[in-house]
């Protein structure tokens, strides 16, 4: 969702309808859970009171959305979710176009190598090409994390204009992901200008302990970032400078190649 399109309250949309809103509330509500949700905390996570949470969830049972255990009335996210991030990535044009290059890309680089999408004040992984160690949230496409920590992210707000991107830390929650994680303003867009300046970003156990990125920004046609590809290692086989200096020109090449293809 577009920055434009998150700034209009909601209230003040004649084509909003609250139902369907509210609907996604319960969906949503599975983020802030480690599994099934009883029928009260599926109230309370979601903000809605329990009678309206009963009918929405009892919909989104039917349609397929929700799975319910019949033994213990607890709710969990049914398949028909999947069939929505399928849809979306065998549609989406960046990503039919960068899995190829992301393929290659790990081939080359023996390291793991992944797309993100720009939403906002976030990243979102969309392509995962896996290598020889991992961990089980790092190969899970679909994963949330903050632009403000990650070296995508930096690469992304480096391709903004600096005001646009102030604007997007001044929205985020700067809380830290690991011990590692520079949550500083001044701090971050020094990061940010830093990848102005080489093209890509480098990240040092800021969103998981033990990893290392280098990221580098997808552009569209007008020149704005969309996405931006990594690479991830262990800093256990790689010094910062070392695997900046080896793969930042690789992940700034591919991720310019594909802006040249959107």
């Amino acid at each position: 969702m577009s920055i434009e399109r998150r700034a209009k309250p909601l209230r003040d949309d004649p084509l909003h309808v609250a139902s369907v809103a509210k609907a996604f509330q319960v969906l949503d509500a599975f983020g802030h859970a480690n599994g099934a949700l009883s029928l009260a905390e599926l109230a309370t996570l979601s903000g809605l009171d329990k009678s309206a949470t009963q009918r929405f969830a009892h919909t989104l049972w039917r349609l397929g959305y929700l799975d319910k255990d019949e033994r213990t009335r607890r709710f969990s996210l049914g398949r028909r979710v999947l069939d929505a991030a399928f849809n979306f990535l065998r549609s989406n044009a960046l990503v039919e176009r960068a899995t190829p290059a992301l393929i290659e890309l790990r081939q080359a680089c023996g390291e793991r190598a992944n797309l993100s999408l720009h939403d906002d004040t976030t990243m979102i992984y969309a392509i995962r090409q896996q290598t020889k160690r991992e961990y089980f949230a790092g190969s899970l496409i679909g994963r949330r994390i903050p632009v403000f920590c990650t070296a995508g992210g930096r690469a992304v707000l480096s391709r903004l204009p600096e005001d646009d991107a102030s604007s997007i830390l001044a929205r985020s929650d700067l809380s830290p992901l690991t011990g590692r994680t520079i949550c500083d303003p001044t701090l971050i867009m020094a990061k940010v200008r830093a990848a102005a300046t080489d093209g890509f970003a480098l990240a040092v156990e800021e969103t998981a302990p033990g990893e290392i990125t280098v990221g580098a920004a997808v552009t569209d046609v007008a020149g704005r970032p969309v996405a931006a590809v990594h690479i991830a290692a262990s800093v256990a086989d790689w010094p910062p400078s070392a695997f900046a200096e080896r793969f930042g020109p690789l992940v700034a090449e591919a991720a310019w190649s594909l802006s040249q293809r959107l």
